[in-house]
């Protein structure tokens, strides 16, 4: 437990959103993957809750925890049962600030799945002191945006170092999935949000393109920024702009400073999502450009709200990260990261659980702060997600 967590905690882990789509995903892996956990179900909606114990087939003595994000005494009730809240209640600019001001101040551990830097640095900024002082580990970004892409460059850096004793600066990473797709409404829903916040005036626009956002003031070398299709020569690839580089790029920078710049003062990384070769390669790629640019694009007064409840963009049933290092000296090295699943769906959740996990068994003496999940526990994490066969990893010199 963390230090100055609440010794009335009767709970290891609180699903907090438990009734949405991917919270539902976490309590269904909870049935299956969670007996040696006192797990329950939180939402603002008790009868959802009872619906939702019965219909996932959950032991009838679960716990049904009701709060309202907004509402500081349901949500200190909740947060002083138990030992680590999992968050999957976004977009967290509107609904995540609370749960994390109270997990902060009362040493309570916490893990989410969010994709919003722009958020991150305000919770950076208003509870960074709180979490040191009492205790609390909050853990940010722990669903597919950014924990494999952290991962994959821990692992490529660690292998890089053990052959030339040395990091790699330049990194790259390229998404593939079987199926092009994978987005769920809720992680559309988030990108629109922070869009509409990063339009609202040009100083909260000029953050959200800054790549060094949550590095507490440290600057590096100018990053590349890839705008349009672009064939990718390493693999033989027509590759496109991928919507969530610039998150995982803000949470990757930050990793990197948390660990001393293990990856180098002079680290540059690009993230881009695989077409295919040749001309229909260029084809899927400049299509996949369109489309990402429209999902964050301006919102057409009076046109129907996104749905939440589920995926509306296709089924992606697989997905492999390749990272690819290099540096000045021509030294060559790639680590792939694999997983089975909608990444933004059942693999997220399920990546979030193995984390929240690692953070309540396997950290007793990690400090308290406001933690990627890359810097806090990458071994540690890996082993997890390995173990349960939620993603798999390699590296190899090229």
């Amino acid at each position: 437990m963390a230090a100055g967590a609440s010794s009335q905690a009767d709970l290891d882990l609180v699903v907090w959103g438990a009734t949405g789509f991917t919270g539902r995903l976490v309590a269904e892996r909870l049935v299956s993957h969670g007996q040696d956990l006192r797990w329950a179900l939180a939402g603002r909606d008790l009868e959802a809750l009872h619906r939702l114990r019965e219909k996932i087939g959950a032991p009838a003595d679960t716990p049904l925890l009701v709060a309202d994000a907004h509402d500081a005494e349901s949500l200190r009730a909740l947060v002083s049962r138990t030992r680590v809240v999992l968050s999957t209640v976004g977009p967290f600019l509107r609904h995540g600030s609370l749960l994390v001001e109270l997990c902060a101040a009362s040493g309570t551990d916490y893990v989410d799945i969010n994709g919003e830097p722009l958020w991150v640095r305000d919770m950076i900024d208003r509870f960074e002191s709180d979490a040191r002082r009492t205790g609390a580990r909050i853990v940010f970004s722990c669903g597919f945006d950014s924990l494999p892409f952290e991962l994959g460059v821990h692992v490529l850096e660690t292998q890089a170092r053990k052959r030339w004793d040395a990091p790699l600066p330049r990194v790259s990473g390229r998404i593939a999935f079987t199926d092009v797709g994978g987005f769920t409404a809720g992680t559309i829903s988030t990108l629109v949000a922070s869009a509409d916040a990063a339009r609202a005036d040009h100083v909260t626009g000029a953050l959200a393109a800054d790549p060094f956002l949550l590095t507490g003031g440290f600057r590096g070398p100018q990053q590349p920024r890839p705008t349009g299709p672009e064939f990718d020569d390493r693999l033989g690839m027509w590759a496109a702009p991928w919507v969530m580089a610039p998150i995982n790029e803000a949470n990757l920078h930050r990793s990197n400073a948390l660990q001393g710049h293990a990856w180098g003062e002079d680290f540059t990384y690009d993230e881009m999502m695989l077409a295919g070769p040749g001309d229909a390669g260029r084809e899927i790629a400049e299509g996949i450009t369109a489309v990402m640019a429209a999902i964050v694009a301006p919102r057409v007064a009076g046109a129907p709200a996104i749905d939440q409840a589920g995926p509306v963009v296709g089924g992606a049933p697989s997905f492999k990260i390749l990272v690819l290092g290099t540096d000045a000296d021509g030294h060559r090295m790639t680590a792939t990261v694999s997983g089975e699943g909608n990444p933004c769906s059942d693999a997220a959740a399920a990546m979030a659980l193995e984390a929240a996990r690692c953070v309540l068994h396997d950290l007793p003496d990690a400090p308290g702060g406001l933690w990627t999940p890359g810097a806090l526990a990458p071994v540690q994490i890996a082993a997890r997600l390995i173990e349960n066969d939620v993603l798999t990893f390699s590296a190899f010199a090229r």
